[in-house]
């Protein structure tokens, strides 16, 4: 897919409905709910998640992050939680993407991918048709405990550059982004949109300051 300049910012790790609206406020298009994860930041309960859904503005993204592998789980989390958006964090192991299709229409499916090294091309270009979007990021599934997202570390964008160049759908990156480095990854990867925890919190809490210094270098790029 052809490189974005200016790409849309996804702030996940949204743990309120205040949180939300900073975030939107602020210039986000997305925003990321993070259920049961076996390791990392964010998670909240189902139904902060299903408050905070209900209260997303027509135009913004609700991705709900969900660590399931098995599309029936994945179904009656959404019926029960209603966003707009899947981000499966790990590999379906029971059940299709035409599944979920099936029985959520309009929908969105979003895979991650977690860009460990070249071999990830491989691994995105064969999903990539059965999604209508790739997120590359910098877990590590093979871990004893799971790391699927939310780590703060940056993967080697070159591979995530070749991702993008390779696949016909878009492309989102995370891992590490923060106002001091997000030029550089918009100018390198080209990516559709960026998506970001971490870098704009302090202390846990979403920080007003970071988010309005990441979205001026966003602009700036």
């Amino acid at each position: 897919m052809e490189p974005t300049l200016r790409p849309r910012v996804k702030v996940c790790c949204i743990a309120s409905v205040e949180e939300a609206w900073v975030a939107i406020r602020a210039g986000a298009s997305a925003l990321g709910l993070v259920s049961a994860m076996p390791s990392g930041p964010g998670v909240i309960a189902e139904q902060q998640i299903a408050a905070i859904a209900r209260r997303v503005p027509p135009g913004v993204a609700s991705f709900l992050l969900t660590s399931a592998r098995d599309t029936a789980t994945i179904i009656a989390q959404q019926r029960r939680l209603r966003v707009d958006t899947l981000q499966i964090v790990d590999m379906l192991a029971d059940g299709t993407y035409d599944d979920l299709r099936e029985a959520l229409p309009g929908i969105s499916l979003v895979q991650v991918i977690h860009v460990v090294g070249p071999e990830s091309l491989a691994e995105a270009v064969h999903l990539a048709p059965h999604v209508d979007a790739l997120l590359l990021d910098s877990g590590n599934p093979a871990l004893a405990v799971k790391e699927l997202g939310g780590t703060g570390r940056v993967h080697d964008w070159q591979v995530s550059r070749a991702i993008r160049a390779a696949v016909a759908v878009p492309v989102f990156l995370a891992g590490g982004l923060h106002a001091g480095n997000v030029a550089e990854a918009i100018r390198q990867v080209g990516p559709y949109g960026l998506d970001l925890c971490s870098g704009v919190r302090s202390d846990g809490a979403l920080d007003p300051a970071k988010l309005a210094a990441f979205f001026a270098a966003v602009a700036t790029a």
